[in-house]
């Protein structure tokens, strides 16, 4: 029976040759993955089960990474939780301050994930390492608890929509403007409980970075993952790198998907949704003239290295607005340590920027960057809701990073062939 690659990765979890949307499976996990606000719940169910220990003290992954550094007690306390937990099982995978990254950033980095991975973790954006060609989906924080004890959790197999994007990738577009247009064609509820396939030649053409960012943003649309499948750029980063034996699988050419969309991105624009719906998506030409007051740049969307680069070479030469508040936040370590030799910390703080160390802080509204009532946003954040940032009366715009750049350069939202 033909399958999707979605399909394939989860029967060869289930020990079964076949799976059919719809169906409820039991599956082996490689990975279960818990941070700083779902890990202490998922720790207090642990240990109301019973047993002596995880399930393998290397698959069992703890990185707080949401309020840390600590910005209060409550915070504090619940870090506390996840390092005794990780000394008390002596857990291999535990990141703390000095090695912790944003989760989603610091997991494919540090080889922990692989293509044909079955990655389960109490964080919505945990659908991420689909784009390594991983199956991987956020759940509760009583599923991790499960999962930390039996390697092993349920779910429905989901239906799957394939996504093709044909046509060459314009200047300053890539792989956050392909899904944020993608969502804004099909709804934050478009593909609600399904496998977001992305393909073509335009997602082909996408490093390791940009792959990641339209797999992270899958949850936006309502799915359970997205997915891209693996190939030679796959390839050439999981090698020297994966932890692991990984395996590339791929959809058969008669799988059976529930919608196709096709698209031609040759003209597309960089995108920028509108508050305070992901899907409220526009032109940055039609964004253009919004006033704002702060641009974040980082996230588990778009903190990588590629995505400083890009923003770097707009910021080139430039100075930040007087108006404006540039925060930018490497999603890693390793990330922050290799923009230092490129030099780009260095431009970052000389435009006028404050540069931090890895966090979640802004995007959640937990630190570093909260927004006052009134007060605008543009963030390479993956929400918009109301609220999302801080005050019930802010409002925060997404983009990519090149648009953020450029807004913090102009005071406004602004697309990058503007300070060119």
């Amino acid at each position: 029976m033909p399958m999707t690659i979605t399909e394939k990765i989860l029967a060869a979890h289930a020990g079964t040759d076949v799976v059919e949307p719809g169906q409820l499976i039991n599956v082996q996990v490689d990975l279960a993955l818990g941070n700083d606000i779902t890990a202490p719940v998922a720790i207090r169910e642990f240990e109301r089960i019973g047993v002596e220990t995880v399930w393998d003290r290397d698959r069992v992954v703890l990185v707080p990474d949401h309020f840390v550094p600590n910005k209060d007690i409550k915070s504090a306390e619940q870090a506390l939780q996840l390092r005794e937990f990780a000394r008390k099982h002596n857990l291999t995978n535990y990141f703390e301050v000095g090695r912790m990254g944003i989760e989603h950033c610091l997991l494919p980095e540090q080889g922990l994930v692989g293509p044909g991975d079955l990655v389960i973790g109490a964080d919505s954006h945990t659908c991420t390492y689909g784009g390594l060609g991983a199956f991987s989906t956020g759940v509760g924080s009583t599923d991790l608890a499960a999962a930390m004890a039996l390697g092993e959790t349920w779910l429905k197999v989901p239906e799957n929509i394939k996504f093709v994007y044909n046509g060459e990738l314009p200047r300053w577009v890539g792989g956050k403007d392909l899904i944020l247009y993608t969502i804004g064609q099909i709804g934050v509820d478009g593909a609600l409980y399904m496998a977001m396939e992305f393909t073509g030649p335009a997602v082909e053409s996408l490093g390791m970075d940009g792959r990641l960012t339209m797999a992270n943003m899958a949850v936006e649309a309502g799915a359970k993952n997205g997915i891209v499948p693996p190939d030679e750029v796959t390839r050439r980063y999981v090698e020297g790198r994966a932890k692991r034996p990984y395996t590339f699988y791929r959809s058969d050419p008669d799988a059976r998907y529930a919608q196709v969309y096709e698209f031609d991105v040759s003209k597309l624009e960089p995108q920028v949704a509108f508050p305070h719906l992901p899907e409220n998506t526009r032109p940055v030409s039609e964004a253009a003239g919004v006033d704002i007051h702060q641009v974040v740049i980082g996230s588990c969307t778009n903190g990588r290295m590629d995505d400083l680069r890009e923003a770097a070479a707009v910021l080139q030469g430039h100075k930040v607005n007087d108006n404006i508040r540039l925060i930018v936040i490497p999603g890693t370590q390793e990330i922050y340590r290799q923009a230092l030799k490129e030099g780009i910390v260095e431009l970052f703080i000389d435009a006028g920027a404050a540069v931090s160390t890895p966090t979640c802080g802004p995007c959640l509204g937990g630190y570093m960057g909260i927004l006052a009532g009134g007060e605008r946003c543009l963030a390479t954040t993956n929400r918009n809701f109301v609220g999302r940032m801080g005050h019930t009366e802010s409002e925060v715009y997404l983009g990519n990073p090149a648009v953020a750049a450029a807004s913090a350069v102009l005071g406004r939202i602004a697309a990058p062939w503007e300070v060119e």
